[in-house]
């Protein structure tokens, strides 16, 4: 059992390495940058790591790439963004010889949990179905409005925008995002409602369509308690957001602008990355809001970085509720078992662990040192927030980072993308090399 893990983690992370390799290659390539100079390697790589693991963060403007580079950065995007999910779906097919076995249906079923099919090629099959047919949607939506106001390449700019929304990616062939959109309503929904389906997990479209279809009952406790979350969290933001930049980037802005825009910077930080107010503009509370969305990211089994909401939201719970004498806890008319609340808070100790390391060693490639022009501390922080939680938002550091510090910021990515999902395949042993230890008390607090 322990070796199948580790050879799961191996096919993880050579997909992604493989994905992020020839990117690399094929960006590096001078018919895909067409701006003053050559392009550096380590600035393609970048770039390639940003896409395949679906940031945002940029050391170049994606602008200056060649309709060649944009497509290899779109096809990054959209390999990268189908998710784990779909990869280990994938990984199933092709070796298991379209069976899942009951090994690895438990693997996948902690992404998919009871709504999974038995057969893997119709879990894949639904996946590619459902993000082809919202990716297309929002294509058209948006070339309806960008052929009027981007005519050239409208429609590829629609293309690639509906993709990364909806990967929740935040790469955007505008210099400045969406920044020339502020006062465009139909835009900022568009891409809202991308970032949000994206966001969502793809679970979550399937105990909808079943309740509807009248295939069940009810919805699931894992889908009322994603909905839940994610309406608390962007209600609370958008309030959060109108009063704290009220007399800052919101003040020059009418009264619906000023909602619209709040709404839109609530959404974004859940691992969209898109932009309609300047990050490094925004207030100091603004920013940690904005830090703490970052960190939470999406729900589990979607595109969308982070903790994921349900995690925050058990640990939270957690928190407030008493636990029983067997470690669980009650939400609603369910219990949630002892494993469950113990492996979310574990995987947000590995979260809060990773990102204190890339903190941490930012802090000395970046601020060592009292010469003018370094930047502040909170910078920092919301930049590894942004990379950790795949979101692409930037407060204006990234594009000036040291050498050191995009490594830092690459291996950031890569961690909040692959790594804490990897150290979440459990490492199963067989039960006679269980060995009983005896307990003891630790005193804590």
């Amino acid at each position: 059992m322990k070796r199948q893990s580790t050879s799961e983690r191996f096919a993880l992370f050579s997909y992604f390495l493989t994905l992020i390799g020839i990117g690399t290659i094929l960006l590096y390539l001078p018919a895909a940058w067409n701006g003053p100079d050559r392009l550096g390697f380590l600035d393609s790589f970048f770039t390639a790591v940003s896409a395949v693991c679906v940031t945002g963060l940029i050391t170049v403007d994606t602008a200056l790439y060649s309709l060649f580079g944009k497509i290899v950065i779109l096809l990054l995007i959209q390999f990268g963004g189908l998710g784990i999910l779909t990869f280990t779906t994938m990984f199933f097919v092709s070796v298991r010889n379209k069976k899942v076995s009951m090994r690895n249906l438990q693997t996948v079923r902690k992404y998919y949990l009871d709504s999974i099919e038995f057969q893997a090629h119709n879990i894949l099959r639904n996946i590619l179905v459902m993000t082809f047919s919202i990716e297309l949607a929002g294509t058209i939506l948006l070339w309806l409005r960008f052929k009027t106001t981007v005519p050239e390449a409208s429609f590829f700019t629609a293309l690639f925008h509906s993709v990364s929304a909806f990967c929740n990616a935040g790469f955007s062939l505008f210099p400045n995002s969406l920044e020339g959109y502020t006062s465009d309503p139909y835009v900022l929904i568009i891409i809202m409602l991308l970032v949000v389906s994206g966001g969502l997990g793809f679970l979550i479209f399937n105990d909808v369509i079943h309740v509807v279809r009248k295939k069940k009952k009810r919805y699931s406790l894992h889908t009322r308690l994603v909905f839940i979350t994610t309406v608390l969290l962007i209600a609370a933001g958008t309030v959060c957001f109108l009063l704290f930049e009220q007399k800052g980037t919101l003040k020059d802005m009418s009264g619906f602008n000023k909602f619209m825009n709040a709404l839109f910077q609530s959404v974004t930080p859940r691992t969209a990355g898109f932009n309609t107010l300047s990050q490094g503009a925004l207030s100091s509370p603004s920013k940690f809001l904005t830090m703490i969305f970052m960190f939470i990211g999406g729900s589990p089994a979607s595109i969308a970085g982070g903790i994921k909401t349900t995690t925050f939201a058990i640990v939270f719970l957690t928190l407030l509720k008493e636990i029983d004498w067997q470690g669980r806890i009650r939400i609603q008319d369910r219990v949630l078992s002892r494993k469950t609340v113990t492996r979310s808070m574990l995987f947000m100790g590995k979260a809060v662990v990773l990102l204190t390391v890339s903190v941490f060693l930012l802090t000395i490639t970046e601020m060592n040192g009292a010469e003018s022009g370094k930047p502040d501390f909170l910078l920092v922080v919301f930049e590894s927030f942004s990379a950790f939680g795949t979101v692409g938002l930037s407060g204006g550091l990234t594009a000036t980072l040291s050498i050191a510090g995009k490594v830092i910021i690459i291996c950031t990515m890569f961690a909040g993308r692959v790594g804490l999902i990897s150290l979440s395949i459990p490492l199963l042993k067989e039960r006679n090399e269980e060995i009983e230890y005896p307990e003891e008390e630790v005193l804590i607090g």
